[in-house]
């Protein structure tokens, strides 16, 4: 990622190697803060207070706060007690469970002094891994922007996102932006238009800060703004990414992606949904069967800026944090190995 200036990735080791290093994405895009967790009870609180987000680097979050919790005590107890801690901080993202088994996995069967340092070796190779991952997505997908871009050579791709699938939901790159940077960084003239993503603004605040970073052109627009700009003709294609997919290719993502789905079917513009193989979750059969995060009712109503936080609504409000776009309204599903038509 391109942080004031310099590349870095969205969560690192402390300096002393005993904790992580990530930014407070509350805070953004009006301040950059980097915090450090040092506990397995910080990652869950980062983690379910979304300090931190997306699926990958909600993973990765969690293999860290395991090897913390093992630092502290690698016996069997606790090494179950964190990772029960860890797993039910948010529900519907499948890397969170994957990547909790990825460290446990490692760690079982040794002897609990050799516990703590193979748990953070685990972790660390979770995040090299998940950045090779995203960017061998990125290269597929630049292949694919270029055969749309050929289509319409004298104008900017058009591409529209949904919520943040960057590398502040990733180690680095970004599962549905990857493509775009590379795009870009490739000399194609790419323009996204950046759904504001209500009820967080994950669009809006985090989508937007990290493409102006980039330099990429990009407007944001209101969540309901899509369907329009569709049946225009401003919008060449879709791409999200996703918390999780199941067996059958039902594609749960952040709520609002649906009626994207839904409009980009009834205008005829393709639907793609950029995720690693640590996304797709074979043991579920259908979206049917994915627990949706049902998250405070505050979130709608109430908005933070960069004054501070006010209410829009007296009402009270529901909050479900996800929805699911059946796998038959997807274009394409675009992975470390290729563009695949079916998962």
């Amino acid at each position: 990622m391109i942080l004031q200036n310099s590349h870095q990735r969205s969560i690192t080791r402390t300096q002393d190697g005993k904790g992580v290093r990530i930014l407070d994405q509350r805070r953004l895009p009006w301040e950059v803060v980097w915090v450090e967790l040092r506990s397995a009870q910080a990652a869950e609180i980062a983690i379910r207070e979304m300090w931190t987000r997306g699926a990958p680097l909600i993973g990765a979050t969690a293999a860290y706060g395991l090897a913390m919790a093992l630092a502290d005590d690698p016996s069997d107890a606790n090494l179950d007690a964190a990772f029960s801690l860890l797993a039910e901080a948010r529900p519907t993202a499948v890397n969170l469970r994957w990547a909790l088994e990825q460290v446990a996995g490692a760690v079982s069967t040794l002897v609990p002094a050799d516990r703590a340092e193979a748990a953070f070796t685990r972790a660390d190779a979770i995040c090299d891994e998940d950045v090779a991952l995203n960017k061998a997505i990125g290269e597929h997908g630049l292949t694919l922007l270029r055969d749309l871009h050929a289509k319409h050579p004298d104008r900017p791709l058009n591409i529209l996102t949904h919520c943040n699938a960057g590398w502040l939901a990733t180690v680095d790159y970004g599962t549905a932006t990857a493509p775009i940077y590379l795009a870009h960084d490739a000399g194609i003239p790419v323009h996204v238009w950046v759904d504001e993503t209500r009820p967080r603004n994950q669009g809006a605040l985090l989508t937007a800060f990290e493409l102006a970073g980039h330099g990429v052109p990009h407007t944001v627009i209101a969540d309901n703004a899509g369907g329009h700009l569709m049946m225009q003709g401003q919008v060449d294609a879709v791409i999200v990414g996703t918390d999780r997919v199941t067996a059958n290719g039902d594609v749960c993502n952040k709520i609002g992606t649906y009626l994207k789905a839904l409009a980009a079917h009834d205008n005829d513009v393709p639907f793609y949904v950029a995720l690693p193989y640590t996304t797709y979750d074979a043991e579920t059969a259908t979206g049917r069967d994915i627990p949706i995060e049902e998250r405070h009712g505050d979130e709608v109503t109430h908005v933070a800026g960069e004054g501070g936080t006010i209410r829009v609504t007296a009402s009270a409000a529901a909050n479900p944090a996800f929805d699911v776009t059946p796998a038959r309204l997807v274009s394409g599903y675009l992975t470390e190995r290729g563009l695949l038509d079916r998962i």
